[in-house]
């Protein structure tokens, strides 16, 4: 079992910039992939970075050049969002992949925190 908790989000005038954090405990060995979504309102949640073993990166087209996601630690997953559109309002929500040997058999979901960008 791995639990997550978000944190970060808020109100940011276009433009801006946010960080987002997500803190995972419980079995973090097993812990195979990590990632960021998104939902925007009356919309179908959305990947937006993953960040694989060995560091490997992936970005939605929409946020690519903005938006990074980094890993400081074993347990700790960042996503920097710069240069802030009204369009990147959402619940973004934290996912961890986890499973024994690397193979990723299990996936958890954090709470989701709001984001929220006025033009």
């Amino acid at each position: 079992q791995v639990q997550l908790v978000e944190s970060g989000g808020g109100l940011v005038q276009a433009g801006g910039s946010l960080r987002l954090s997500c803190v995972a405990s419980g079995d973090i060995n097993s812990i195979t992939g990590m990632a960021w979504y998104r939902q925007p309102p009356g919309e179908r949640r959305e990947m937006v970075a993953l960040l694989s073993t060995g560091d490997y990166t992936t970005y939605a087209d929409s946020v690519k050049g903005r938006f990074t996601i980094s890993r400081d630690n074993r347990n700790t997953v960042y996503l920097q969002m710069d240069s802030l559109k009204p369009e990147d309002t959402a619940v973004y929500y934290c996912k961890v992949d986890s499973g024994p040997g690397g193979i990723s058999v299990d996936e958890y979901w954090g709470q989701g925190t709001q984001v929220t960008v006025s033009s």
